[in-house]
């Protein structure tokens, strides 16, 4: 054996022990890893004061604005994370909320009704974020309640698209006790007031309501503050629980249980990693798809992304299960992430792509019911593929996300009409590498590089030398940084990063260089 293959042995032995230590974290943080949120940590300084960490949640809302006095990402990312912070930081200091610095408070606040001011006044371009028609809003009128008695600060204006008709609408179903869809659940904080013990929400068995730090805070209303429920209340004690999870701060979404091991089997398994999963992983995740599909963690609503990833985990694990459960999710030739989606996400049918693919490919004679849908899958995204040959969705901020969902679906099993998207995919990967070999929409990330080097080496003409070059340059940047810090670029309310997903994809795009340098020539 000579030099260069010891050392490629020694790199995947490293890779596979990652990858299985990886897999052991999903056991041993059964509710996810999850990075903190600046929208959600800022409703929390609003709207629970008495929650153990309020100072270190105020520090971390100080800490992280940029000196433009904006949080979170560009592109309009940055408009409600930053109305949050401005509001939570206005509320400690309205109420005077002692052991706090009032002058950084004071400058944090101002900076921040400066920034939004001269967004909110012009063309405002959001993105598609859930709730945010219903969350700006809100913000907005809590902002303006806020400043009212605050010398020389003048009121925020609302975006000219936008109204407060729909959230009076939401606030007046909660107060009457009415049942509330149950992905509305998830920002119940948008119903203020209203949402405090409202009669028709009930926490889920661990306490939480809508899978939300936030939600489940302005469920509990001032009835924390004023001792009506202790730490033993379950509501009570979920927040106490990711509290001291988190130090203070929280994270937009929590427990993300099945989401999270379907996306971290699925990366690891599609570019054949060798991991040993533990039996019980594989029952918990075959046991949360019901009739209806599987939410991503308890309080949240079953959805067919979370649903289609976990099936297509499941048969890549020899466990194939029936998909039918998909249907109920279907529109047409494509299929919404919820029944009644406004929108339609071109990741969430590229993985029904696969778990119709792969389950028909396990089980050969289920084909003639799901051979024309895969067929309408696969067409329709195609057709939605951009003219420089990359996708972009409603669930991440990074076209290669969408990218690698697709193109990897398509090759798989989008039959020879895919062919010419697949490769435009791969062209359009290798045209906008970066000078230092990264990939990503506004900086360089190990994330985004994981997912180019996934669509250059995980699809057909992935021996094409210039691919190979390209996925060399990119693993060079991210080598090392599989456990290291990742920008959020996942949708929810705010930005946000699942870490043990990211690092999986990383893991994965580091295998397939390693195995791509032992098959060549040397």
């Amino acid at each position: 054996m000579s030099i260069g293959e010891a050392a490629d042995t020694t790199a995947g032995t490293d890779i596979t022990a990652e990858a299985g230590e990886l897999v052991t974290s999903l056991m041993l943080r059964p509710w996810g890893q999850v990075s903190t949120s600046v929208y959600e940590t800022g409703r929390l300084v609003s709207l629970a004061p008495w929650l153990t960490g309020h100072r270190a949640r105020i520090d971390y809302l100080i800490r992280t604005q940029r000196q433009d006095g904006a949080w979170g990402a560009p592109d309009g990312y940055g408009v409600v994370p930053t109305l949050s912070a401005t509001e939570g930081i206005l509320a400690a200091l309205t109420r005077g909320d002692p052991d706090t610095d009032r002058v950084s408070l004071a400058g944090a606040a101002e900076r921040g009704l400066r920034v939004l001011t001269t967004w909110l006044s012009g063309p405002l371009d959001l993105p598609d974020m859930p709730a945010i028609e219903h969350i700006v809003p809100s913000l907005v009128a809590r902002i303006n309640q806020r400043v009212e008695d605050l010398p020389g600060q003048a009121p925020i204006p609302l975006p000219a698209a936008m109204s407060y008709d729909a959230l009076h609408v939401v606030r007046s179903r909660v107060r009457s006790g009415m049942e509330v869809p149950e992905k509305l659940l998830h920002a119940l904080e948008i119903a203020s007031d209203a949402a405090a013990g409202a009669p028709g929400i009930r926490p889920t068995p661990i306490g939480s309501v809508g899978a939300s730090p936030a939600a489940t805070a302005a469920w509990l209303g001032e009835h924390g503050e004023r001792g009506e429920r202790d730490a033993h209340d379950p509501a009570r004690g979920h927040l106490e629980a990711v509290v001291r999870l988190y130090g203070g701060p929280v994270p937009v979404g929590l427990p993300i249980t099945v989401f999270e091991r379907g996306w971290v089997l699925s990366w690891l398994l599609r570019a054949g990693v060798d991991i040993e999963v533990p039996p019980e992983m594989v029952a918990d995740i075959r046991t949360a798809i019901g009739p209806a599909g599987t939410p991503a963690g308890p309080g949240l609503p079953a959805d067919a992304d979370t649903t289609s990833v976990a099936l297509y985990a499941l048969a890549l694990l020899d466990a194939p299960y029936e998909p039918d459960s998909l249907w109920g999710f279907r529109a047409g030739t494509h299929f919404s992430t919820w029944p009644g989606e406004q929108g339609v996400s071109v990741s969430v049918n590229a993985h029904i792509l696969d778990a119709f693919g792969e389950y028909v490919r396990r089980v050969p004679a289920a084909a003639p019911r799901y051979d024309e849908a895969v067929a309408e899958l696969a067409g329709w995204i195609r057709d939605r593929q951009q003219p420089d040959g990359s996708w972009t969705d409603r669930w991440h901020a990074s076209p290669y996300y969408a990218t690698v969902s697709c193109a990897l679906a398509l090759d798989a099993f989008g039959g020879e009409p895919a062919r010419d998207a697949v490769r435009a995919a791969a062209e359009w990967t290798l045209r906008t590498q970066r000078q230092d070999g990264s990939w990503g929409r506004w900086e360089g990330t190990a994330e985004e590089t994981a997912y180019a080097i996934q669509i250059l080496l995980l699809t057909t003409g992935h021996g094409d030398p210039r691919r190979l070059e390209a996925a060399e340059r990119g693993h060079a940047h991210v080598a090392g940084r599989a456990g290291g810090d990742h920008p959020p670029l996942w949708h929810d309310k705010d930005l946000y990063v699942p870490t043990a997903v990211a690092r999986a994809a990383v893991i994965a795009s580091s295998y397939l260089v390693r195995r791509a340098r032992a098959v060549q020539p040397r």
